[in-house]
Order: C-alpha cells, then sequence, then structure tokens
C-alpha cells in the first residue's frame, strides 16, 4: 500500500513540474501582439530571447532580451511590465509617462532613465547615477528610494 501510495505522489509531482516548467523561445510570434507592437514601436535592436514564465501550466510572464541587452517584461495580456537597459542606454521616451519624464527632465538634468517598473501603486524608476525614485499611478513624484 505504501509503495503505490508513494509511486502516486511521484507521478503527481512530476506531472505538476512538467506543467509549470518554463519555456524559451527565439520566434516573436510567441508573444501577444501588444508586446509585439510595443517592442516594434519603441526598440530598434533585434530580439534575442523570449523566457516564458509559467505557473500552474499557465503563462504568468514573458521575459524579452534585446541583443543590445536590454530587457523587457510583460505580462500574460502583452502590456510591460518592466524595462530595464544598460546603464549606457535610456528607456525610449514613448515608454515613459509624460508627468515622470517631465519631472526627470527638470530635476535630474544630464541624468537618463535606465529602468521603469510598472507596480499597482505606480512606477518605480532607476536614473542613470543609481538613483531609485517611486511615482504614484499619475506620475506624481513620491519620494527617493
Amino acid at each position: 500500500m505504501r509503495k503505490t501510495l508513494m509511486i502516486f505522489a511521484l507521478c503527481i509531482m512530476s506531472v505538476l513540474s512538467a506543467s509549470a516548467a518554463d519555456g524559451y523561445s527565439r520566434n516573436i510570434a510567441d508573444l501577444p501582439v501588444a508586446a509585439r507592437t510595443m517592442l516594434k514601436n519603441n526598440f530598434k535592436s533585434k530580439m534575442s530571447l523570449i523566457k516564458i514564465d509559467k505557473d500552474w501550466g499557465r503563462v504568468s510572464e514573458y521575459e524579452v532580451i534585446l541583443n543590445d541587452g536590454t530587457e523587457v517584461k510583460f505580462d500574460n495580456s502583452g502590456n510591460w511590465k518592466e524595462v530595464e537597459v544598460s546603464e549606457s542606454g535610456s528607456v525610449p521616451a514613448k515608454v515613459i509617462p509624460a508627468a515622470i519624464l517631465k519631472y526627470v527632465k527638470t530635476n535630474h538634468k544630464g541624468l537618463r532613465v535606465i529602468g521603469i517598473e510598472k507596480k499597482r501603486s505606480g512606477y518605480e524608476v532607476e536614473l542613470s547615477n543609481g538613483l531609485d525614485m517611486e511615482f504614484d499611478a499619475r506620475g506624481n513624484f513620491l519620494r527617493y528610494d
């Protein structure tokens, strides 16, 4: 009886782990349309790799790595969640909400946005000097992090 129960448990664990495995692709068609459009409209660099994160067999997130080292994360619908570029680059201005872009240009002249992350409560922005800032959902500055 114990042996049968143990074999059954191992079978269930292997099925669950196989269905939750992350996948990798180099085919842009594996991304949702919204993600493909965002990449096409904002980045010149070609796509290198797509990591498809799965939770319980369902896609939870896409992480795209471009040839220039830029990383863009998307939710399962293709809406961007996070953009990170190399320290020599900058996040495209079209991606950054206008209020945040204006605040950075006014208060941090000469610095570039090298990372931006959407959160439920707003945005987290990283500048080229390593400074992290938080903004609310409307783009109003909240604090330095």
